[in-house]
């Protein structure tokens, strides 16, 4: 059973397979009711009434289901993942005919906000870069300004899973600038993706790199300690 079941306990699938109604025989099912581990259709299941919601929208997902005497989530199984993952809901057809009336009554108010939200967003991100650009810099003093700018944005891109977005990245630890500097000098500044384009395995081309990252490394930490001298 999926994590996000609702409170009611009503939960409708969308099967992978060809299934039919163990009740009226009615099939293939795009969506079922599992009762006593058997398929049932919706009619079949008292639940014929309601209309499909897709996933997408939250505002007017939020708002069917505040307007609908009954909703039901709506799954179906993600065989990559191994787990359910939410595909929309099921509700009344008046209770979604209302949701997008109120939607739509706000919509320009909607819009503004997630302009806002958008625009604080990015200046959070713009200052946040500037801070990882900095770290790079006070690390590798010998790396231009430019290319820590390059580093850090590439590094900290919101949504991207990089190192920069993790919690070492976002603290400005140590390891997590250095893993993002390593990061752009192994692709940047040495044949690497060709090395991995021409079939060498992952470990062997960092094996053949390592040096020419490890000149590029000390070249732009020695600069400070030249300077320093």
């Amino acid at each position: 059973m999926p994590a996000s079941a609702p409170s009611n306990g009503l939960l409708v699938f969308q099967p992978l397979k060809r299934k039919r109604c163990a009740a009226c025989g009615r099939g293939p099912l795009p969506m079922l009711v599992l009762e006593d581990a058997a398929p049932r259709c919706l009619d079949c299941a008292d639940l014929g009434h309601l209309v499909f919601l897709p996933r997408g929208d939250t505002a007017l997902t939020r708002r069917s289901r505040e307007e609908s005497g009954l909703s039901v989530v709506v799954v179906r199984f993600n065989r990559r993942q191994s787990r359910y993952e939410r595909q929309g809901v099921l509700v009344e057809e008046a209770a979604l005919v209302r949701a997008e009336a109120r939607c739509l009554a706000d919509s320009e108010a909607r819009r503004r906000r997630r302009v806002r939200d958008a625009a604080r967003r990015a200046a959070q991100d713009l200052r946040f870069t500037d801070a990882f650009a900095r770290e790079i810099r006070r690390l590798f003093p010998g790396c231009p300004q430019d290319r820590a700018l390059e580093i850090a944005a590439h590094a900290s891109l919101r949504g991207s899973g990089r190192v920069g977005r993790s919690a070492a990245g976002r603290a400005l630890s140590e390891g997590a600038v250095i893993s993002a500097v390593v990061a752009s000098v192994r692709h940047v500044d040495t044949p690497y993706d060709r090395l991995l384009m021409s079939g060498v395995s992952r470990y062997e081309a960092r094996r053949r790199i390592a040096p020419t990252v490890e000149t590029v490394l000390r070249a732009w930490q020695g600069a400070g300690a030249a300077s320093a001298g």
